[in-house]
């Protein structure tokens, strides 16, 4: 029995699987406009007439207006960062989420029978259940949840698939499955045979299902920025997790530059949470808790600042979306304008009389440089520093104003300009609380903030161990003898007790091994061998079975004796033999049909034998001699053998 696993009901319109199924949609329009261009260039480059060109290439320009009308529509649905923030009443400032790479829809029904039947010499049809329930589940993680279960469901499928590949997917060989994907940012789609795009990609989406979670959580309390943290570096984790183990990806969404940038922004907005949390149990009043917080606020700001040199980047500058660069811009700005305004309330908070200098240090220690011609000692030259500070905070506020108001996007963001005004209204009020019109002294250049984070974050790559799995196509047998990358032969025996047993001794569990066969035994004539596996006894299945179970059913046996399916392994260098012969067969089956239909006489071993012959890579494993049908020693090219139950059992010539 298998549990089913269910991702979200994709009818349930909630406004993020509205958006998700915008996203669908615009994903699959853009495949067609791109699908469009492509043959109307193909078009253009083949004709040479005239008319036939001026026809094309006006076509050519409605298609690409049709392409940038719907990328200019999913840049939108990627700025939509509302839709995923929390629905407390409190005001956080937003974070920036990621929407999840849509996939189609694909039946690997047929490439599995195959290869069950071709490669483990089943009935295929046994399977259907396996196979449907993977399907199931691939099926579910195109849409999970967004929260801990959803997660589940992704790692779960991720975890399935090492199975998939250990079990499906053999060297040099492809099963023949296409699997496709959208950027999650352009909608561009891209496919791959190969098994690490789909790995890569539901990768992707652990990584961006965590930044939904993380922007989900109310950050005006403590146990959600602590979960906003996790989720951010967990982000992070995936993120960095598939730069390092996934090249070459077909998608720019995957590729090192974008991931690279994508790590970075995690880590700022973890960044941003640690901040918050330092401003959210400080206390206002305290001198050594505002310099904390400008401090953090200043390392803040740097981390967008690197986040925004990431963005710029010749390959990304125009592939992210214009709201998360101005959002990017619109928070460097504001939190060195934060970082300023509390390094100015603490300048005020120093009592001359009760300080014993700990305040005038720590302020001294708190800027990237000394002040210009001020004493700090000097409770006027302080009054002086703070105004500067002030006055900086808010050129630092009003630039964020101006960036916000730039992008349209973000302009719809009620939240972000509340935020943003609140802090200009705060500091416009302070100055005015300590501007005196009879002080007529310049006010100084204040220096930067020393940054420094008292919480540096803790990347987590996955770890995939933490959601148990049990192998769907675990009835094939151990993964460690049946698996695509090993190859064997079965032969079927029948032992007859004699007054001595069975004449072999048996060693380990799933599947027990042939240890040893004794010679002139019952074993050792009906043909058992020192390394072959039992997988059947009498017809019942024994791959999974222990040591002692099969030793109790041999020794059960009748006077008929014992029936047995064991199997050979390959040498890995007669699977590589085998692998060069099955790409001469598949090459070569007009010539392999042709020699299985000429003289009926041969028997089908010469008729393989000549085949092999034919090709030049077989050459060293055939007698050097000139070849004659009906005379080869077949010694030499061990993997006839093999090759032969194949041809057989695909009735490749009936």
């Amino acid at each position: 029995l298998y549990s089913i696993t269910f991702g979200c009901d994709p009818l349930v319109l909630t406004q993020r699987s509205k958006l998700q199924q915008r996203r669908a949609k615009l994903n699959q329009q853009i495949n067609r406009e791109l699908r469009l261009r492509t043959g109307a260039e193909n078009l253009y480059r083949a004709t040479t007439n005239q008319k036939v060109k001026e026809t094309v290439s006006l076509e050519l320009s409605f298609v690409n207006s049709n392409l940038q009308l719907l990328k200019e529509e999913l840049e939108e649905l990627n700025s939509s960062m509302e839709v995923y923030q929390t629905d407390s009443e409190k005001v956080n400032v937003p974070m920036i989420p990621l929407g999840l790479k849509e996939t189609k829809e694909i039946d690997m029904t047929i490439p599995l029978q195959d290869f069950i039947s071709e490669h483990y010499g089943e009935d295929a049809s046994l399977y259907m259940a396996e196979i449907k329930e993977f399907m199931d589940l691939r099926q579910a993680m195109r849409t999970p949840s967004r929260n801990g279960a959803g997660l589940e469901l992704l790692m779960e499928y991720y975890n399935q698939l090492y199975f998939l590949d250990q079990r499906f997917f053999a060297p040099h060989k492809t099963l023949g499955v296409h699997f496709h994907w959208y950027d999650s940012l352009t909608g561009v789609p891209s496919f791959q045979r190969a098994l690490a795009f789909e790995k890569g990609s539901v990768l992707f989406n652990i990584g961006a299902l965590y930044t939904q979670i993380g922007a989900r959580q109310d950050r005006s309390t403590m146990p959600g920025i602590h979960n906003a943290i996790d989720a951010f570096q967990r982000a992070a984790g995936a993120f960095l997790y598939l730069q390092e183990n996934f090249s070459h990806a077909p998608s720019l969404d995957m590729s090192s530059p974008a991931l690279s940038m994508l790590v970075r922004l995690m880590v700022a907005q973890v960044q941003e949470c640690v901040c918050e949390r330092i401003t959210l149990t400080m206390e206002e009043d305290d001198l050594m808790s505002n310099l904390k917080a400008a401090q953090e606020a200043a390392r803040v700001s740097d981390v967008y600042s690197l986040v925004l040199q990431a963005m710029s980047v010749p390959l990304l500058k125009d592939y992210v979306p214009f709201s998360w660069i101005s959002v990017v811009q619109v928070k460097t700005q504001h939190f060195r304008a934060l970082a300023h305004y509390y390094t100015a309330i603490a300048l005020y908070m120093i009592d001359k009389d009760k300080d014993d200098g700990s305040g005038v240090k720590a302020l001294m220690q708190v800027h990237t440089r000394p002040p210009d011609r001020l004493c700090l000692q000097e409770p006027e030259d302080r009054l002086r520093l703070g105004k500067a500070h002030l006055r900086k905070a808010i050129i630092r506020h009003e630039e964020a104003l101006r960036l916000h108001g730039v992008c349209k996007m973000l302009r719809k963001m009620d939240i972000l300009q509340e935020v943003l005004s609140y802090g200009h209204t705060r500091s416009l009020e302070k100055y005015s609380d300590i501007d005196q019109e009879d002080d007529f002294c310049e006010i100084a250049e204040a220096p930067e903030i020393q940054s420094h984070t008292h919480q540096k974050p803790d990347i987590q790559p996955p770890d995939f161990s933490l959601v148990r799995i049990t192998d769907i196509f675990h009835r094939l047998g151990p993964l460690s003898v049946f698996s695509a990358r090993n190859r064997w032969v079965g032969r079927h025996v029948c032992l007859i007790r004699e007054e001595t047993g069975l004449g072999l001794t048996l060693r380990g569990d799933s599947p027990v091994l042939v240890a040893g066969v004794l010679p002139g035994g019952c074993a050792a004539e009906a043909g058992l061998r020192e390394g072959d596996y039992i997988v059947t006894v009498n017809g019942s299945d024994c791959k999974w079975a222990e040591h002692a179970e099969v030793v109790r059913a041999l020794k059960s046996c009748s006077e008929r004796g014992v029936e047995l399916d064991v199997i050979t392994l390959h040498s890995h260098e007669l699977s590589n033999q085998i692998s060069q012969c099955m790409r001469f067969l598949s090459l070569c089956m007009p010539e392999i049909r042709w020699w299985m239909l000429q003289d009926g006489s041969k028997t089908l071993l010469d008729k393989v034998a000549c085949c092999l012959k034919m090709s030049t890579g077989c050459n060293g494993w055939l007698q050097k001699s000139d070849y004659c049908p009906t005379h080869v020693d077949l010694s030499a090219c061990k993997c006839v053998d093999w090759i032969t139950d194949k041809i057989r059992f695909s009735a490749i010539i009936r």
